[in-house]
Formats: structure tokens, sequence, C-alpha cells
């Protein structure tokens, strides 16, 4: 069911359309395939100012090893494995056959099959058999579990790795008392007041950024015991 919260724009719709039209696709054809594919059938992939941002980062870290929450049809996973190292990979983790099939189809598409590795099932129960260190994780899966799967994603990060938490602002209803969310998002209202305050009583250098429905990026600063 739409989650209508994730659609309210938190900053003027004039700015978000600005940067949804002013800024070009990107350097991979393929990648802008699978957006336009995605866009025309509504399917959920990041919005083009947050994929801008992205692409723009990862350029910048030029990762080596990326884990990403959350494959979907495959757009973002194509869109940061453009900036691996040449011998970079990427752990993707989906558990909806009918997302991570087409992804599969995509990164078939795009010759990205040796590059990225599409492990199938819930992020519970994966994250803990994962080793890392990863340079970058991007999570953007069930905005409810974000709390749940952060120890696990900094356990995950090397020191000075980045983790990006996609939608945590909920359209900017995530700050409204609860009693006035519908009952039905509750629950993510309530985890997701609970990851910024684990957040940011962490010992690490966070920064949200108002992309999309708001973008949480944090650096782990130490390896916590």
């Amino acid at each position: 069911m739409l989650n209508e919260m994730m659609h309210r724009p938190v900053v003027m719709e004039k700015v978000v359309e600005f940067m949804r039209t002013a800024q070009g696709g990107f350097d991979s054809e393929g990648v802008n395939q699978i957006q336009a594919y995605a866009n025309e059938r509504g399917i959920p992939i990041i919005p083009h100012e947050t994929a801008k941002f992205i692409d723009l980062f990862m350029s910048i870290i030029q990762p080596e090893q990326i884990l990403e929450i959350g494959t979907a049809i495959g757009f973002s996973a194509s869109l940061m494995a453009q900036h691996l190292t040449s011998q970079g990979h990427l752990t993707t983790i989906d558990r909806y056959p009918l997302m991570y099939e087409r992804a599969k189809e995509n990164f078939k598409h795009l010759a990205l099959e040796e590059r990225i590795t599409l492990l199938e099932g819930d992020a519970a129960d994966i994250l803990p058999t994962l080793n890392g260190p990863y340079d970058v994780i991007f999570m953007d899966s069930a905005k409810a579990k974000y709390v749940e799967f952060f120890p696990e994603c900094m356990r995950l990060l090397k020191v000075g790795g980045v983790l990006l938490i996609d939608d945590v602002l909920q359209g900017g209803t995530v700050l409204d008392d609860e009693s006035t969310i519908p009952k039905r998002v509750r629950k993510i209202h309530r985890k997701l007041n609970e990851l910024f305050e684990v957040v940011y009583a962490s010992p690490h250098r966070a920064s949200l950024i108002p992309l999309g429905d708001g973008l949480l990026l944090i650096r782990k600063e130490i390896i916590e015991e």
C-alpha cells in the first residue's frame, strides 16, 4: 500500500521541480533506461535529485566495496556500481522476487553480473552473516527496520566509511506529534524517531540532507566495542 507520507515534498515544490529538470541524466544510458522504466510504471526508486547527489558522492569516494539494503529493480545499485574501483564489488539485498528478478535482468543488460552480487532474503537474516568491511552502505528498505539494522551497518562499515539512509522524513511528518499520524504508519513514525535518537547519540558524524524524502548520512568515526 502506498505510504503517502513519503510523497510530500520537504522543500518548496518549485525547488524540487528545478532539481529534477535542470540536472541532466547519467553517464550510463542503461542507468537512464532503468530510471525511465521505473518512472513510467510507478515503481519506487530514489528520486532524481537524490540519485544525482549519490552519483556525485560515489564519484568522489570511488568505493571498492558497497553494500545496499533494498535492491528494488536495481536502479540505485546500477548507478553506484558505475563508480566502483576496477576491483570493486557491490552486494545488494532484497526479499521481493518481483523486484529482484527484474534487477537481475537489468544487471545482465548493463554487464554488471560480475560486479554485483544479489542476496535474496530478509536483511535481518542476511546482515549478521556478512563480514565487510564496506566503504559505503546504502539503506533504502523497510523504514521501520532502519533502527534495527543500524548497529549491523555500523559493524560492517570500515572506519571512515559512510552509511546513507534514504526516506527518513516521511514528508516532514516525522517531526509531528504521533497522535496526528495515521495509525497504519505510526510504527514507521516511532521507529524513524528512534533512529534519529540513536544516530545523534552515537559517536559518529552525521548530516541530514533534505533531498527526496530525506537522506541521512553517517560517517563511522570509531570502532565501537
